[in-house]
């Protein structure tokens, strides 16, 4: 378990920035569930959210908050994350929430606007991940984070079942 100070200290994340493997809707017009997917690569923060942030600039302006729930991700839970972009070095403050529902990640931008997706875990195969990100972002879309993710894994239970022997 982190103590305070450790919580609490700003995380200067590795300086080679991926390009993040996300999905959003084409327009932000009218009211949806979700604005889209992302799948990390790995349940390291600081690995994984500068470059998510970074993407959300571009498309959404200056990202200035993180909220995140705690499932899936490692114990590493900073409160504060310094990203390196275009326009120079900033911290962007993060929160975790054990209360949020599963997989949903929502972003706000300096001009309060929000931003709601759904997160992938790593492990997931391309093919569902894809599909999944896809879904969220599209228009139509009435499914939570928690029921895209549901879906997720009882599309994997079959490929498990059939690759283990087990099942009826």
């Amino acid at each position: 378990m982190l103590n305070t100070s450790e919580r609490d200290a700003t995380i200067n994340p590795a300086p080679a920035v991926r390009l993040p493997r996300l999905f959003l809707r084409p327009d932000r017009s009218g009211a949806v569930l979700l604005d889209g997917g992302w799948w990390p690569r790995s349940a390291d923060p600081a690995a994984e959210l500068p470059g998510l942030i970074l993407a959300l600039d571009e498309r959404h302006g200056r990202i200035t908050t993180v909220m995140v729930g705690t499932a899936g991700w490692d114990a590493s839970r900073p409160r504060r994350l310094r990203v390196d972009g275009p326009s120079g070095s900033r911290v962007v403050r993060l929160g975790w929430f054990a209360t949020m529902p599963a997989g949903l990640l929502t972003a706000i931008s300096a001009s309060d606007e929000r931003t709601d997706l759904v997160t992938i875990p790593p492990q997931t195969s391309e093919q569902d991940a894809w599909a999944a990100m896809e879904q969220a972002a599209q228009s139509g879309n009435r499914e939570h984070a928690p029921a895209i993710l549901a879906a997720i894994s009882a599309a994997a239970s079959p490929a498990v079942v059939a690759a283990t022997g087990q099942g009826s």
